[in-house]
């Protein structure tokens, strides 16, 4: 990826940004510009207003991966979840901070901004969001970008399958 789209996309990657419908208040991520839940979808174009998600939800379905992709290799085994947003939106991600055979169906969890990956040992470093366990002792403090900025953002995620 050229270092202008980069930066041009920083503030869609590095947020947990979507869309809410005006008209029947479905929350979509990534971000829509047309409802497909609107009966006409005609009625929800220019109706579709930014919103902001929290980053908590809970594990739907996991993988635990043992025969990781080029590049996370050093991290097995890690899971991959299917998380459900408390807005709505189901989003895929990693599962870090947790031993990977304790991840449960149900599991609280609220998104993290992490490191992804780097291009070459001088690139771009890519961060994104992963999930990591709810504090159980109350509610955790949102989510943040660079230098505090920013809530999370979209990051890479494979498989559904339970473990």
């Amino acid at each position: 990826m050229a270092i202008a789209r980069f930066w041009r996309e920083t503030p869609r990657r590095y947020n947990l940004g979507g869309s809410r419908c005006t008209n029947c208040r479905t929350v979509y991520f990534p971000p829509r510009s047309v409802c497909p839940t609107c009966s006409t979808h005609r009625q929800s174009i220019g109706k579709l207003e930014p919103f902001q998600l929290s980053g908590e939800g809970e594990v739907i379905t996991y993988s635990v991966v043992h025969d990781a992709a080029e590049g996370f290799e050093m991290q097995v085994p890690y899971v991959v979840a299917l998380v459900r947003t408390r807005e709505g939106p189901t989003l895929t991600g990693q599962v870090v901070d947790v031993d990977p055979h304790t991840v449960r169906i149900g599991l609280k969890v609220r998104a993290t901004f992490r490191k992804l990956r780097e291009d070459g040992r001088a690139g771009v470093i890519h961060y994104g969001y992963k999930f990591a366990p709810a504090d159980s002792g109350g509610a955790a403090p949102a989510p943040r970008g660079p230098r505090g900025t920013a809530p999370v953002a979209p990051g890479p995620g494979a498989g559904a399958a339970r473990a």
